[in-house]
């Protein structure tokens, strides 16, 4: 069975709107590191939607810097899955995911492989609340944001989780990965 990692970036107030997070090279090659670790990437529609706009070639209009490509490669090629009710068709790699999302899901974790990535808001705390991230890393960036969104809000049960890795940045930033306490 795959694992199932979910992977974001979090201000120290708990923000993890993208735009809050400075972009830097070492967080980028982590960032590709970890997305090489998977088979497959799960998305929501609307993390699908900024993750595609964002990284899918060509590149935007304004250039970004070279040391993003080595993620910007590794994200284009990497299989995607979509949770969505509302999207009626993917692409960029992707396959739409629809029905019971529990049994979806622990159908795709029953596939061979390395594992699978999941990023956004909503989709993973719908998946803590299921029980079905075997693995979690925030990479808490020192800076505060003053807004949102915030990390799991509205989580119906608290999850307990245990630290089993960390790993500082020159920047500051810090990645923790946990495992939930069963």
């Amino acid at each position: 069975m795959r694992p199932l990692r979910y992977f974001i970036n979090v201000t120290l107030d708990g923000c993890c709107d993208h735009r809050a997070i400075i972009p830097d090279e070492d967080l980028h090659r982590h960032a590709a590191e970890n997305l090489e670790q998977a088979d497959a990437l799960l998305f929501g529609r609307v993390t699908y939607e900024m993750m595609e706009a964002a990284w899918r070639p060509p590149p935007p209009a304004e250039a970004r810097p070279e040391w993003m490509e080595p993620f910007a490669l590794t994200i284009d090629a990497a299989k995607k899955y979509v949770v969505s009710s509302t999207l009626h068709q993917v692409d960029w790699n992707a396959e739409l995911v629809r029905g019971d999302l529990e049994k979806a899901v622990q159908e795709l974790k029953r596939e061979s492989g390395k594992g699978l990535l999941v990023g956004g808001v909503r989709l993973p705390r719908a998946l803590a609340e299921l029980g079905l991230i075997d693995e979690y890393e925030f990479v808490v960036q020192p800076r505060l944001a003053g807004h949102g969104p915030t990390l799991f809000a509205g989580l119906l049960k608290p999850v307990d989780l245990r630290l089993v890795g960390r790993l500082e940045f020159g920047s500051g930033a810090v990645a923790m990965r946990y495992e939930p306490r069963r």
